[in-house]
């Protein structure tokens, strides 16, 4: 609690806000790098090892799953000891993770891929946190703003990793790693940067300086929430987990489905789809943070709604057109990038700092196990009804979204 002591006043407040986003924007680059290349090579891995197209979808889930298992506990670390820690957490958990996938595709033993991936998921769970941590100090004009921020920085990592798929290979190859793994080595070295880039950089902590303003009363106008929300804090935990379950559900049989469309081509045209998907998630966050504080949370949530329709319409209608779910998965990432980063803004702004961590945690929990659930449900769909027929089916959970979000108002 020292780091927080010494802070009195609005205009150092923020200078801490601004250096806090820079790092987490930092971090998340590297991070991002890990993430695209388990989302782009897990299904993949997954459908070759067990050998079956309708077990590819475990990949994605246990990513989820593993954010899932750990989001509470990092959570509540989070609140005794603050973010620094829980961040650092959750990438040694990815860099224990990694190796255990890369042995799985050597010895082609399924159970233990999963077991890999789900620690990188874990991993995950403290990239999740990230866009709250630039929350924890932010003013209620700039919170979207600086949440959107540090979700834009996943881009240039999430871009990445997917692009690395090929030129992964010739590394892996080299190396001696087992195909479809080399991009990993990329994931090692990013995550390493980001746990020591966490444990030097992110001080003071923004959320145990958060809580001692809370105490002291100081700048509490401008930085500290003091009217909790309950039933706008639920909604808005619903609006995020909605949004990302379509996501994930869709993105996650991608791979698959494209492997069907173009199998002589599959790793490039895996990769370039899900960077484009990547990009559309993390590019355009700062603007709808910027709409988030200019048009209102709930409004932000409505136009991802709408962003995700146009998605799931495309997929649906041209399922068999390489460049129709192209377009489908970047206005999929698009639409997940509004409902986020302005039902994340909601959220924080609707819940006290003593109770943040606590709701912040129980909403990536529900969230990502919600996901896991949906991904593990999607290779079933995709089976039974196909690409386009899963398309639809997600659409269901939007129109849900959609109807309750007077609530939020409330």
């Amino acid at each position: 609690m020292s780091e927080a002591a010494a802070i009195d006043t609005p205009a150092r407040v923020t200078g801490i806000q601004r250096r806090t986003v820079r790092v987490l924007s930092a971090g998340q680059v590297l991070g991002g790098i890990a993430f695209g290349a388990t989302v782009s090579l897990g299904a993949l891995l997954a459908a070759d090892i067990s050998g079956q197209d309708a077990l590819s979808g475990l990949a994605t889930a246990s990513v989820t799953l593993g954010a899932s298992l750990c989001a509470i506990p990092l959570a509540r670390l989070a609140a005794r000891r603050g973010r620094r820690f829980a961040l650092t957490l959750g990438n040694l958990l990815a860099l224990v993770g990694i190796p255990i996938v890369i042995l799985a595709a050597a010895v082609r033993v399924f159970p233990l891929l999963i077991l890999g991936v789900i620690l990188i998921g874990m991993g995950n769970a403290g990239n999740l946190q990230s866009r709250f941590a630039a929350t924890d100090l932010a003013t209620s004009e700039r919170r979207a703003r600086d949440l959107g921020t540090v979700v834009w920085a996943t881009t240039i990592g999430g871009v990445l990793g997917p692009l690395m798929l090929t030129p992964g290979e010739a590394v892996g190859h080299a190396l001696g790693m087992p195909p479809l793994t080399g991009a990993y080595a990329f994931s090692v070295v990013a995550q390493l940067c980001a746990l020591i880039l966490y444990l030097i950089a992110l001080r003071p902590d923004p959320l145990l300086t958060a809580q001692q303003l809370a105490r002291s009363g100081e700048a509490r106008r401008e930085h500290i929430v003091e009217t909790d929300r309950p039933v706008a804090a639920r909604y808005a935990m619903f609006a995020v987990t909605g949004s990302h379950v379509v996501m994930a559900a869709v993105m996650a049989m991608t791979p698959v489905h494209l492997k069907h469309l173009a199998p002589d081509h599959v790793t490039v045209i895996v990769g370039v789809t899900i960077a484009l998907h990547v990009f559309g998630m993390y590019g355009f966050s700062p603007l709808f943070g910027v709409l988030a504080d200019r048009w209102g949370r709930i409004a932000t949530v409505l136009l991802g709604q709408g962003i995700l329709v146009a998605s799931l319409l495309t997929a649906a209608l041209a399922p068999d057109d390489q460049w129709a779910v192209l377009v489908a998965l970047f206005l999929l990432g698009l639409g997940w990038s509004a409902a986020t980063v302005s039902g994340a803004a909601l959220l924080t702004e609707s819940t006290l700092p003593a109770m943040r961590p606590r709701r912040q945690g129980i909403s990536d929990t529900i969230m990502t196990f919600s996901a896991a659930m949906g991904a593990v449900l999607a290779g079933v769909v995709l089976s039974w009804i196909g690409y386009g027929g899963l398309a639809l089916i997600a659409l269901v959970v939007v129109v849900a979204v959609v109807v309750l979000s007077p609530y939020a108002r409330r």
